[in-house]
């Protein structure tokens, strides 16, 4: 039996609306091996589908499929620490997993960039999936079904603070609040801030973040699903946030830290929100992860 492991993808960053992914240090496991028929099992107690709709199996048929071969079937257990439905990229780490384990049985025959393409075609966007595959901060654009992309590493002074609120925010749901056309400036508003981002990451230069992570095509549109998100915002700042962002479509809120403020950070976020009768919240210091998913025999 195999290992797989995802890691969990944090896409926009703000400003860079389905073109901007990063790769965190929150990781899914699953074990897979083939089998004649289907055993899909959840090793944390979480509820996962246990037929072909579970998204895992489901990628790793379409993998074989795309290779001219028959899934014969698969055991499957999986433990899923990255929240559902939090913009964490859960469901790209259930397709990656997918696709990496199908490829594995079948004698790789895929190269990663076959999979970059194959996951995007799944999911429909390549900001999660590309950086689960790869790690790193990842940008990327799209052209003929093919997807281009760059791995550049983060700042190792750099972490993300995580704030998972105790509520979920499905992905259609953030997408279909989001209008079908944006305004030239709003356009060149975001192009800009984008580009600073992935520089500012990348550098380390820590005092561009906050005009970075600005954004006129996606958050104004989401913030009415993610109840006292401005005070959150406002309260990240207060502690020393250098940028704030909705992670993906929502609802988890993420907030750029260096590695000297991210245990003051840590220790007085959940309280200030508390007092603030903001409850549930949990809040995950992470790194960028540069090595994105792996296999391990067990």
């Amino acid at each position: 039996m195999i290992r797989i492991q995802v890691p969990a993808t944090s896409a926009n960053l703000g400003s860079g609306f389905d073109s901007l992914g990063i790769a965190l240090t929150m990781h899914n496991q699953v074990w897979m091996e083939e089998y004649d028929g289907i055993d899909i099992r959840s090793r944390d107690g979480i509820q996962v589908p246990t037929d072909e709709k579970n998204l895992i199996y489901w990628s790793a048929k379409r993998l074989y499929e795309e290779c001219g071969k028959q899934l014969p079937g698969l055991k499957i257990e999986q433990q899923s620490d990255i929240p559902m439905a939090r913009g964490l990229g859960s469901s790209s780490a259930c397709i990656v997993a997918g696709l990496m384990g199908a490829n594995r049985f079948l004698g790789n025959p895929l190269t990663l960039q076959d999979m970059v393409n194959l996951a995007c075609q799944i999911e429909g966007h390549p900001d999660n999936t590309t950086p689960a595959l790869t790690g790193g901060l990842v940008a990327s654009a799209m052209e003929a079904g093919k997807v281009h992309s760059v791995t550049v590493p983060v700042s190792e002074k750099i972490r993300f603070a995580a704030l998972i609120p105790p509520f979920e925010l499905k992905t259609e749901v953030a997408r279909g609040v989001l209008p079908e056309s944006y305004s030239r400036e709003d356009a060149v508003y975001n192009l800009s801030r984008s580009a600073l981002m992935t520089a500012a990451l990348f550098s380390g230069s820590l005092e561009n973040l906050r005009v970075a992570v600005q954004d006129r095509l996606h958050q104004p549109y989401r913030q009415p699903f993610i109840p006292d998100m401005e005070t959150v915002f406002r309260l990240s700042y207060e502690l020393g946030s250098y940028g704030t962002y909705i992670s993906g479509a929502g609802p988890t809120l993420i907030s750029i830290v260096d590695d000297e403020g991210a245990g003051n950070f840590e220790k007085y976020a959940v309280a200030h929100l508390e007092e603030k009768d903001i409850s549930g919240w949990r809040l995950e210091i992470l790194q960028s992860d540069s090595a994105g998913a792996a296999i391990y025999i067990d």
